[in-house]
C-alpha cells in the first residue's frame, strides 16, 4: 500500500493520504511548500515535527495562524502550553469558543489547498492508528474552509453556502443524510459509533433497498441486516464512507447525535472515483482482517 493517491476527477485533483502507513510526511511537506499563508485548526497536538515546521514556515516568511481548541479530554494543560510555543515562534495563535460541547475539526488550509483530516496531529493518530486525509484545491470547498475558520477565529456565527464541506452543527445532518440516501448499491463506513436514530433508520431503509450496508466499527441497530466488525488489526481513528464506490466522506464526525448538532465537527465529500476506490480497497482489507474469528458481533441493541 503506498503512501499517498492522486486521482483526477472532473475538475480538480484530489490527494488521500491513508494512515498510518503515510505517517507524517505529508503534512510536514504540506508546510514546507506553503509560500504566503497556513490556516491550521487544532483538536490534539503532540508533534514536534509539525511544531517546527510552522515555525520554519513563520521563519521564511509565510503568515501561520492556528486555531486552537479551548479543551479536549484530559489535554487542555497540553494545549496552553502548545499556544505559549507558537506565539513564542511567532504563529498567530486564538483560542476557539466554548460555546459548543467540543471544537473537534482537524484541518489545514496551506495557500490554496484545503487540507482536511479524519486524524490529530499527535503520534497515535498517525503513526498507530486507520484513518485518512483528503487534500484539495476545489475552490468552493476551499473557500468554505476558510469562510469557516474566519467565522470561528472571530467567535462569529457561520452560514454555509453551496459546497461540498460538511460541517457541524450548521450543516453536517443534512449533507450526510443526502449522501448516505443517494446510495444505490453499496456505503462502507468507517466509524467507531454510528448511534444517531435518525441515520441508523436511514441505513436500515437503505438495506430494505437492496444496498449492501457495512460498518468497521459499531452501529446501535437491532436488525442484522446491517453488517458490522469492530476494526481489529489497528486502532480505528477516523470516520469515512465510500458510496457506491464512486465518493467518498472524510471527516471528524461519527454519526452521533451530539457530533452532527453540537460540536464544531468538519469533513469533506468528495467526487473522485479514484479516491473512493482506494479507500474502499483499504476497507476490504481491514474488513477481510477484522472478519478473522469474528463473527460480526459489532453491534449495540
Amino acid at each position: 500500500m503506498g503512501r499517498e493517491i492522486q486521482g483526477q476527477g472532473a475538475k480538480v485533483a484530489v490527494k488521500l493520504i491513508i494512515q498510518p502507513e503515510a505517517g507524517v510526511v505529508p503534512i510536514t511537506q504540506a508546510i514546507k511548500t506553503a509560500k504566503k499563508s497556513i490556516d491550521v485548526f487544532i483538536f490534539r497536538f503532540d508533534r514536534d515535527d509539525v511544531e517546527k515546521a510552522l515555525a520554519a514556515a513563520v521563519t521564511r516568511g509565510v503568515v501561520v495562524r492556528a486555531l486552537i481548541a479551548f479543551t479536549n479530554r484530559g489535554g487542555a494543560t497540553r494545549l496552553r502550553k502548545l499556544e505559549q510555543r507558537l506565539l513564542a515562534a511567532g504563529v498567530l495563535v486564538s483560542r476557539s469558543a466554548d460555546d459548543l460541547l467540543r471544537y473537534h475539526g482537524k484541518y489545514m488550509i496551506t495557500d490554496s489547498t484545503l487540507h482536511l483530516l479524519g486524524f490529530n496531529f499527535t503520534k497515535l493518530d498517525m503513526d498507530k492508528s486507520r484513518s485518512f486525509a483528503l487534500s484539495t484545491k476545489d475552490r468552493r470547498s476551499v473557500q468554505e474552509a476558510v469562510k469557516l475558520f474566519e467565522a470561528d477565529l472571530g467567535r462569529q456565527p457561520y452560514v454555509p453556502a453551496k459546497s461540498n464541506l460538511v460541517v457541524s452543527p450548521e450543516n453536517a445532518r443534512e449533507q450526510l443524510t443526502a449522501f448516505i440516501k443517494g446510495a444505490k448499491s453499496e456505503l462502507a463506513i468507517y466509524d467507531a459509533k454510528v448511534f444517531d436514530p435518525a441515520i441508523v433508520k436511514l441505513l436500515e431503509e437503505r438495506v430494505a433497498k437492496g444496498v449492501n450496508v457495512r460498518v468497521l466499527g459499531s452501529i446501535k441497530s437491532k436488525k442484522d441486516d446491517i453488517k458490522s466488525r469492530k476494526l481489529s488489526n489497528v486502532r480505528l481513528h477516523v470516520r469515512a464512507i465510500v458510496r457506491d464506490g464512486t465518493r467518498a466522506f472524510v471527516g471528524s464526525q461519527s454519526l452521533r447525535k451530539d457530533e452532527l448538532e453540537n460540536r464544531r465537527e468538519v469533513g469533506l465529500i468528495v467526487k473522485n472515483p479514484a479516491v473512493a476506490k482506494k479507500i474502499l480497497q483499504v476497507f476490504e482489507s481491514d474488513w477481510d482482517e477484522s472478519g478473522k474469528g469474528n463473527d460480526d458481533k459489532a453491534k449495540v441493541a
